[in-house]
């Protein structure tokens, strides 16, 4: 059923089909997901304005007075080029480690988080930059439409700023992203094993369809429990891209002002997100695998014969 390991790194694909498979499900799942997106990041930056905490209503109302319905878009452009980019290393090193560290062990989950970290470290070198872009155009109508798009952005943000200011919250996104990824590949694979095991149809192996719910529901689990732990890392992230100040500094101004439930704000659209974001990033990557998988077993026949 697998093809000869000289033709594939890992799992019965090659390293190129597992960066193709990681970039469609990046991609689906930042863009199904984005105004989720915009409405957690105006909540925490309305929040660090000297008002009261900020509600998902409250935010979504601010967006829309401003912007209209288009405002729960805009970054999206920035969010499109970095998300494939960005997601083909994630799930490629994932894989490439995963295989190094498990030692041939596929319940090893210390070396699925292990391997979700060395993934995050990369993919966020290619995101940060582009994030901070899609944030800062996500709230520039509240500013009164400060950039006119993300070239724009970029070239402003650049002249004023220089190059640094693309990277100012890279290590805060990395310390923040590795417990993320950690905790998330290390569920993610807990509960699809689980999932497999009580289903059941197991005995009769994993239809298509039985694939995409057990995915779904793996991928769901895993993103909510790990966007709930990391909030507050999430929410200092997003205080970086418009303060110069050190995380320390932040989370006290965090803490002095809204007290440690400060640290909490947005949590539950940061949930909203990533519960649902995992569930079609988790099923769109497994079924594009799937696709590679069985191309690959089609050349193989085919060459036999």
């Amino acid at each position: 059923m697998d093809p000869s390991p000289s033709h594939t790194h890992h799992d019965g694909l090659l390293f190129w089909q597992f960066m193709v498979a990681g970039s469609i499900a990046g991609c689906a799942e930042h863009m199904a997901m984005f105004p989720v997106d915009t409405i957690k990041t105006r909540m925490q930056a309305l929040g660090s304005c000297p008002i009261k905490t900020v509600g998902v209503r409250t935010a979504l109302r601010s967006i829309l007075k401003s912007d209209g319905t288009a405002g729960l878009y805009r970054g999206i452009a920035a969010m499109g080029l970095g998300a494939g980019p960005a997601h083909a290393v994630y799930f490629s090193m994932y894989e490439f480690c995963k295989k190094e560290f498990s030692g041939g062990n596929p319940d090893n989950h210390v070396a699925h988080a292990a391997s979700g970290v060395c993934a995050t470290v990369m993919s966020d070198a290619v995101l940060t930059p582009l994030d901070m872009v899609k944030q800062r155009l996500q709230l520039s109508g509240g500013n009164g439409g400060a950039y006119r798009g993300v070239w724009d952005c970029v070239k402003l943000v650049f002249k004023k700023e220089g190059f640094g200011a693309f990277y100012a919250s890279y290590r805060t996104t990395v310390i923040m992203n590795a417990p993320f990824t950690a905790v998330h590949f290390a569920t993610y694979e807990a509960a699809k094993k689980g999932l497999r095991e009580v289903s059941p149809h197991h005995t009769e192996g994993d239809d298509e369809d039985e694939g995409l719910i057990v995915h779904a529901t793996a991928g769901a689990a895993a993103g909510a429990l790990a966007a709930v732990i990391t909030t507050p890392l999430d929410v200092v992230k997003t205080q970086l891209q418009f303060t110069s100040g050190s995380i320390r500094d932040v989370i006290k101004t965090i803490v002095k002002k809204d007290g440690y439930r400060g640290l909490m704000r947005g949590w539950s659209p940061r949930m909203m997100f990533h519960a649902p974001a995992a569930a079609i990033c988790w099923s769109t990557y497994e079924a594009a695998k799937t696709f590679f998988q069985d191309l690959n077993d089609q050349k193989n026949s085919s060459s036999v014969t």
